[in-house]
């Protein structure tokens, strides 16, 4: 029993050391005998040039009743199979005789042996001789031989992915909402009549009001009520406004006798005639409104004039605003202004946060508010989840496998002692902050010495296993927990499935992480193939990665299957 341990020439995270220093303890054979009794094998040639096709044929006798199994996939390594021929049947006297050709091929120069080959009859194994092939390089006279250029890259077309659709959706949807928030709340909107003439200066509006009256058409219809109630309530306004604030709640003589005081006090300097046409105006007015009085529509129409005129008088008479009072209402003014955005401000925030939050809300409520928040924030296991899958072949004999990513080639360097014994091709890939781990190997027993060729050793994969956990162990990995069940791809090649959880080692000194691990080990008559996963756990993410990986292993995919001929 030989141990090969692999040396990673290019340093990898902790558990990639750990998966790939232990793929090599695959190589346990146990002997076993054969018989040439009813197997018999034929060759066409020994000795081909490189590319050439071997034809090796497999003749089995038996009577009808055992049923014949004969090699399946690439159980000739290190000759490759090109072709697997259907089971030709004939009858021999009380016998079958059962004829399989196979067409066999290798591209690299040297001397090859085609390892035995296992055939059962009935339920008894039967293996033929190994066979010594020559492969012979084929000599190119250059001066004679065209030379062509180097064919052009080929463009691949990259699988399909909607991101840009996704970003015009989100894009579209702020442009939307800050449309919305613009036109309804920042946009300086037009003004109505009304706020227009409420901005005017409270003569120029009562000058405008007083034109307008003449539009209603109260004196046309003998309205004179409604005319001397809007009429009064012009010059009340104008007065409450810039003389005397109490102005429209007072009684006729509470407001002349309140005007008189202001003109004897000097606070304004009333006409003569002012406060007795306002007078007189007013308690006309009064007698119209509770009276039922109807004067002459020409007296009503120089009530009005006269309400123009004294208007002009008033304005006179009110003193310029001082410096300090034109100051104080452009302090308002920006107090006004700066109230105003900030109401705006704290009306788009909070429109803002509504509009997130029930976003959250409603995706969370269909998709789980973990998912959303992890979706928000970012998580490595959800971008590889989502992201755009790679389905290809590692190795040979290749291991067809969809990945989150591609998996990179990792250089080895084999002991001297395995040199020309093992051939073993690994790739790897390893997610950030080392969350996820997978790798693949492909492992060959080359090329057996001639004097060997009658013995071949079984491939034992419950001691490759075991080997691999130990060599984990021997790493630092501890507190392994394992379980083995049988594992079938879907093109129904069979492997064990070895899983469980353990606590990997850091970077740091003494710490550890605990995460589960899957290693599926396949085996052929001289290849070994693995595939090992690390995850960490309570990830859920990743445990729909490894289901959608784990479903899409398979191996030797385009090899027909033929069904066993009795």
């Amino acid at each position: 029993m030989n141990n090969y341990e692999l040396r990673i020439t290019n340093k990898q995270n902790t558990s990639f050391e750990l998966i790939a220093s232990s793929f090599l303890f695959i190589f346990f054979f146990l002997f076993s005998n054969f018989t040439f009794s009813q197997v018999t094998t034929e060759v066409d040639t020994t000795n081909i040039r490189i590319g050439e096709q071997i034809s090796y044929k497999i003749k089995v006798e038996t009577d009808s009743t055992k049923l014949v199994v004969f090699p399946e996939g690439q159980t000739f390594m290190p000759l490759e199979v090109v072709e697997a021929l259907k089971i030709d049947t004939t009858k021999k006297t009380s016998k079958f005789q059962l004829l399989r050709e196979y067409k066999l091929t290798q591209f690299d120069s040297g001397s090859y042996y085609i390892p035995r080959q296992k055939i059962i009859v009935g339920d008894k194994p039967f293996f033929t001789d190994s066979l010594k092939v020559d492969v012979n390089t084929i000599e190119i006279d250059t001066t004679k031989q065209g030379l062509y250029d180097i064919k052009p890259i080929i463009e691949v077309d990259k699988s399909s992915s909607k991101w840009w659709l996704y970003l015009l959706i989100v894009l579209a949807a702020i442009a939307l909402i800050g449309f919305l928030l613009y036109w309804f709340i920042w946009r300086k909107k037009p003004l109505t009549e009304e706020e227009e003439i409420a901005l005017l200066p409270p003569y120029d509006r009562a000058k405008l009001a007083l034109s307008k009256l003449e539009n209603q058409n109260y004196l046309e219809r003998s309205d004179l009520k409604g005319f001397y109630s809007e009429l009064t309530f012009i010059i009340r306004k104008f007065l409450d406004e810039k003389v005397y604030d109490r102005s429209l709640e007072s009684t006729t003589d509470q407001l002349i006798e309140r005007l008189q005081l202001l003109k004897d006090g000097n606070q304004f300097n009333f006409q003569k005639d002012t406060i007795s046409n306002i007078e007189t105006i007013f308690k006309r007015a009064d007698l119209v409104k509770f009276a039922k009085s109807q004067p002459d529509i020409a007296l009503a129409e120089l009530d009005k004039q006269t309400i123009s005129n004294e208007l002009d008088a008033v304005k006179a008479t009110l003193p310029e605003p001082s410096e300090e009072e034109k100051l104080l209402n452009q302090q308002y003014k920006e107090a006004q202004e700066r109230k105003e955005k900030r109401k705006k401000i704290l009306l788009t925030t909070a429109i803002s946060l509504f509009i997130l939050i029930a976003t959250f809300v409603g995706f969370g409520a269909t998709y789980g508010f973990g998912y959303v928040k992890d979706k928000i924030l970012g998580h490595n296991s959800i971008e590889l989840l989502e992201g755009n899958w790679v389905k290809s072949a590692y190795g040979f004999p290749p291991i067809y496998i969809e990945t989150p990513k591609v998996l990179k080639r990792v250089e080895v360097e084999l002991p001297e002692e395995a040199e020309g014994k093992v051939k073993t091709s690994i790739f790897n890939y390893t997610s950030k902050d080392d969350e996820f781990n997978i790798a693949t190997q492909t492992s060959i027993i080359g090329k057996q010495k001639e004097e060997d060729a009658d013995v071949q050793k079984a491939i034992n994969l419950n001691n490759i296993i075991e080997q691999n956990l130990k060599k984990w162990e021997d790493s630092g990995v501890r507190n392994i927990i394992t379980k083995n069940e049988e594992f079938l791809t879907p093109n129904e090649a069979q492997g064990i499935k070895t899983f469980g959880t353990a606590e990997f080692p850091t970077d740091e000194e003494d710490e550890f992480y605990e995460a589960e691990y899957m290693l599926l080990s396949f085996t052929t008559e001289q290849v070994v193939q693995q595939i090992t996963i690390v995850w960490r756990v309570n990830d859920s993410y990743a445990d729909d990665i490894v289901k959608r990986v784990v479903d899409s292993v398979e191996l030797n995919p385009n090899v027909n299957r033929e069904e066993e001929t009795e």
